[in-house]
């Protein structure tokens, strides 16, 4: 069984196992798929200040918070238990652009130029964990949910607001790969 559930798995049956999760919510409560509200579902649970935002019926939503500490734990099985002990292999062509950039350490699931504790403390952490994740939950905030919540549960409920979101995402997407990323790789490495 372990062997079976840690061999690659086609990548439709994770969009297929993804596609159902919209309407198993629908039916079970009429929830919403989506993770970026969960920080403020989190902080009106735990700072009963008395700011607008965070006076709201929190517990409503408190399944979403169940959801969010599942996916934490499932991460963490993934990683200890049924991690694959064979070499990452990454594309010649994606390690020739890579390095292009800076990045030479191809030993990990991530590059370790840029994700590793010694990143961290460095101006390469501060811009991608702390300025980058600031953007990226303005953004979120922002947009009125994140990828998931416009893409997958938006766009399954013809939602016209996550269809703008969604190609705005992938906009951005495609401008900061191609565009931003190379630049910004220049002046830190």
């Amino acid at each position: 069984m372990l062997e079976f559930i840690t061999q690659p798995w086609h990548w439709s049956v994770a969009g297929l196992l993804i596609g159902l999760t919209v309407p198993t919510l629908l039916l079970i409560g009429n929830k919403s798929l989506g993770i970026s509200s969960s920080l403020r579902h989190a902080c009106a649970a735990c700072m009963p200040a008395n700011i607008g935002f965070f006076k709201y019926d929190w517990k409503r939503e408190a399944w979403n918070l169940f959801f969010v500490a599942g996916v934490f734990l499932g991460g963490v099985i993934a990683t200890f238990v049924l991690s694959n002990p064979n070499t990452i292999t990454v594309a010649p062509a994606t390690q020739e652009a890579l390095q292009a950039l800076g990045i030479k350490d191809f030993s990990g699931l991530m590059p370790a130029d840029i994700f590793s504790w010694e990143a961290l403390a460095s101006a390469k952490g501060l811009l991608f964990f702390i300025i980058g994740g600031f953007l990226v939950g303005f953004g979120t905030r922002y947009a009125g949910g994140c990828t998931s919540g416009h893409t997958i549960m938006g766009l399954s409920n013809l939602q016209w607001p996550s269809l703008v979101a969604t190609i705005a995402f992938m906009a951005g997407g495609f401008a900061m790969t191609h565009l931003g990323l190379p630049i910004l790789m220049r002046l830190l490495f």
